[in-house]
């Protein structure tokens, strides 16, 4: 961090703008696909002062945090750190961030549904898909039960 540097109100990393007045860490947590966690182990990584706010980040930190994020395999990051474990398709260890993890979730979902899993199938009709109980959480539709004293009064001259 140097004082001729100039401060970035907004930082451009991975295709997501980052709000130049928050620590690095949390910055960091705001990109899809990054946790706390994984962002303080990057910074780490980066040699960076988690403490750093991003708006005085030089170029040369941002390219760094860039190559760190979009490969973490390459700078020694466990598979276990990763959301993409043993992917399905390429059988490698990825990471996907932004707009690629939205998309392969989708797909994945899709593919759920249409081998008619069971995860699938709660997926498709709306309802809770890792063991929750529904039976008195997540309601949502049409009331059931008793009607309202006002839609009682009006029934009752008619």
């Amino acid at each position: 961090m140097t004082s001729k540097q100039e401060f970035q109100h907004i930082v451009r990393i991975v295709g997501t703008d980052l709000d130049g007045t928050l620590k690095l860490n949390y910055a960091l947590a705001n990109i899809k696909g990054i946790g706390i966690p994984l962002a303080n182990a990057m910074t780490r990584k980066a040699n960076l002062n988690p403490e750093t706010r991003v708006g005085f980040l030089t170029e040369i930190d941002i390219e760094t945090l860039e190559d760190i994020i979009t490969n973490p395999t390459k700078h020694g990051f466990p598979p276990w750190m990763l959301n993409r474990a043993k992917d399905m398709e390429t059988g490698k260890d990825l990471h996907l961030t932004g707009a690629d993890l939205a998309l392969k979730i989708k797909t994945d979902v899709e593919e759920m549904k249409d081998i008619k899993s069971w995860r699938g199938y709660r997926h498709a009709y709306g309802l809770r898909v890792r063991g929750q109980r529904t039976r008195t959480t997540g309601r949502s539709g049409k009331a059931m039960g008793v009607k309202k004293k006002e839609l009682i009064r009006r029934e009752a001259p008619a």
